[in-house]
């Protein structure tokens, strides 16, 4: 009896910009959660140092502020290169909302959580890029980093001295006072780590059932991807090449 064997062929996936901002972002939320909690919940520590001979909470302060601009500005450049990155990076990839999407969606939550054979399961050439369920998600997270940011410095800006914080005073006062905020921020945080399990569990799953270098690909870039789909979105490149080519003839001739 034959075995059936795939054709699997190296392919650069992710950018290096896209890699950086991954790490960044995976450090910067790291900070912020194992900081906040603390500034939340601060410990009682008892010392015969004077307070002001003591600055560890300011210490932690200041790391959680870092990060949090670190955040920020890992979310900005993500957005300018949504536009200016390949095609794996480009923010069409976060809007799976059409019939094609949903129909992916569903594929990969009958393998990844139904665990159904992949060959029998409807798509098995499986996504070069994102999925449809992690660019779904990535979009939600997105948006709760957005909370997260908002919150955050609607916080910290009756304290602060610099314009960036003040900007987000209008917060407090939407979300009903102080008290609404923290709660808001706290549980948002709660969204980060929820997703960061999930996340880093599908990434080992995928890696070591399927062996494309699921876990590597951040960072060397590179995966093992079957001929037959890159073959697929090659043609699908076509298509939209000649329907864009069709449609500027048309404008010529109308004009």
């Amino acid at each position: 009896m034959s075995t059936k064997t795939n054709d699997y062929k190296r392919a650069y996936i992710w950018q290096l910009p896209i890699r950086i901002f991954h790490w960044v972002n995976a450090w910067a939320i790291t900070g912020l959660v194992a900081t906040g909690f603390i500034i939340g919940n601060p410990p009682g520590l008892i010392s015969t140092k004077e307070a002001t001979d003591q600055f560890w909470f300011g210490y932690i302060r200041e790391i959680h502020f870092i990060c949090a601009y670190l955040l920020v500005a890992v979310m900005i450049l993500r957005v300018y290169f949504a536009f200016k990155g390949n095609k794996y990076a480009n923010w069409r990839i976060f809007f799976p909302f059409k019939k094609e999407g949903f129909k992916r969606m569903w594929h990969v939550i009958k393998f990844d959580i139904f665990l159904q054979n992949e060959e029998t399961n409807g798509s098995p050439t499986g996504a070069v890029g994102h999925n449809s369920v992690v660019a779904a998600s990535y979009l939600v997270m997105f948006l709760m980093g957005l909370v997260m940011i908002g919150t955050g410095f609607a916080m910290y800006a009756p304290t602060s001295t610099w314009f960036f914080p003040k900007m987000f005073g209008w917060v407090t006062n939407l979300c009903g006072g102080d008290f609404n905020v923290r709660t808001i921020h706290h549980f948002t945080t709660w969204t980060f780590i929820l997703f960061a399990i999930v996340h880093i569990y599908l990434v080992f799953f995928h890696d070591w059932l399927e062996g494309l270098g699921e876990t590597s690909a951040m960072v060397s870039g590179y995966k093992f991807v079957r001929r037959e789909r890159i073959k697929e979105d090659k043609e699908t490149e076509i298509v939209k090449e000649i329907a864009a080519a069709e449609n500027t003839t048309k404008d010529s001739v109308l004009k």
